[in-house]
Formats: structure tokens, C-alpha cells, sequence
């Protein structure tokens, strides 16, 4: 359970990144946030100080691309981001559509100011996304999260915890940077999901049987991650 403090702090985080996202979730501002994704996703897989390993790519069940996680706070912190969760089918080797997600969580402590942080998550168990499409997913608790190694031969290093559920990179002003996770709510934005692909499709059907029509952005997301995991 958060606290009223941090409640209030995610509240602000929320509505100042977009007061239109309490009431609705308008197709423009999906487009932007998959634009935005595909930003997030070239800077991290093309990073000149490492990037993420391909081969832990084509591992993974499943990757959450947040782009510009808001991280404020004034002694009791909180941060919030929005972004989407795309699942790689293991017999085809290709990623399916994105669906749309969101991230809440409070630290506390003397902290002050306002950060941006992009953050990827590999997702490295099925379980993970099952427990996902349930309700939602508490970082830490219902899966375990380990910082994610960069670099080309990164992932062949012994001390890597590849029995975490999920693998976290973060980039903040350009460099990777750590970002606390730990007891985060990962879950569902169910409202943007019917407004992006409509209500004739179940949210199950559009992640885990690969159906939806895709817009550009949403194909260039799912193009950057074929090519990566290649």
C-alpha cells in the first residue's frame, strides 16, 4: 500500500506529464508515446557505452519500454511513466504488438527534484506476464528485478542473476544510470489499449495470438526489436 504522500506525489507526476491522461487516453498521445518508445529503444540498443546485449534480447519472453519515467520528489519521492510491453514469440523469433502500460512507485528519504529517466525491462519469465494479464505485477514481490548487464559480451559474464524475472536498464541525461524499482506497480493501461486497437479485440488476443492492425509507430517499435534480436 503507498503512502498518502506518495499517492499525491504520482498523482502530480501523472497529470503534469499529460492532464488529459486522468480522463482519456486520445489516439495522438499514443502515437506520441510509441514514438517516444522507439526513441527509448534505439538509445539503448545502440549506446556507444555498451547497449543492450543482443542475445539476452532473444532470451527474453518479453520487453517494457518506458520512456522518460518522471521521477520527483520533496523528501517523500515518487516516480511515473507510461509505455508499452511487447512479447517475442519463441517458435517465430519475432515480437508481437505492443500493449500499453503504465509504472507508479514511492521511495522515501531525504530527496529532492525532478528527474527523466528512460527505463527497459526484459521480461525473462512467462510467469511474469501471466501474472501481468492477471491484475498487475509488484517489482520486487511478484518478480524478482536485477540490473541488467551492458555490452556486447556482457551477458557471457559469470555474475549476471539470470534467474531474475525481470533484467532493468536505465538512461538518464545520455548515460546509464540506475533507477529504484523495487515495490513498483507494474500493470495494464487497459483504457489506452481499447482506445489504440478498439473494443473488438481482447487484450490477450492482441499480445499473446499477435492480432491488431499495427499504426506506423507501433511498426517501427516492432521492427527496432526484429532487427535487434537478428
Amino acid at each position: 500500500m503507498l503512502r498518502p504522500g506518495v499517492c499525491f506525489i504520482l498523482a502530480l507526476l501523472a497529470i503534469g506529464a499529460n492532464p488529459d491522461a486522468a480522463f482519456s487516453a486520445p489516439r495522438a498521445e499514443l502515437e506520441s508515446r510509441l514514438e517516444e518508445c522507439a526513441r527509448a529503444l534505439n538509445d539503448m540498443l545502440d549506446a556507444t557505452d555498451g547497449g543492450i546485449p543482443a542475445d539476452l534480447l532473444r532470451r527474453s519472453r518479453a520487453i517494457v519500454v518506458l520512456p522518460a519515467v518522471l521521477k520527483a520528489g520533496l523528501g517523500v519521492g515518487g516516480h511515473y511513466g507510461k509505455g508499452i510491453i511487447l512479447r517475442r514469440n519463441p517458435s517465430q523469433g519475432k515480437w508481437g504488438p505492443p500493449a500499453f502500460v503504465r509504472l507508479l512507485g514511492g521511495s522515501f528519504g531525504w530527496q529532492v527534484g525532478i528527474q527523466s529517466t528512460d527505463l527497459v525491462l526484459l521480461v525473462m519469465s512467462d510467469v511474469n506476464l501471466r501474472s501481468l494479464f492477471r491484475d498487475r505485477i509488484t517489482i520486487g514481490a511478484d518478480a524478482s528485478v536485477a540490473a541488467g548487464p551492458v555490452g556486447r559480451d556482457a551477458s557471457a559474464s559469470a555474475d549476471i542473476d539470470l534467474s531474475a524475472g525481470m533484467l532493468s536498464y536505465s538512461r538518464a541525461k545520455g548515460l546509464f544510470a540506475g533507477i529504484a524499482i523495487k515495490g513498483s506497480i507494474l500493470e495494464v493501461d487497459w483504457a489506452a489499449n481499447e482506445s489504440f486497437y478498439g473494443s473488438d479485440l481482447s487484450l490477450i488476443d492482441i499480445f499473446f495470438q499477435g492480432k491488431g492492425k499495427l499504426s506506423p509507430a507501433a511498426q517501427k517499435v516492432v521492427d527496432i526489436l526484429n532487427r535487434a534480436s537478428r
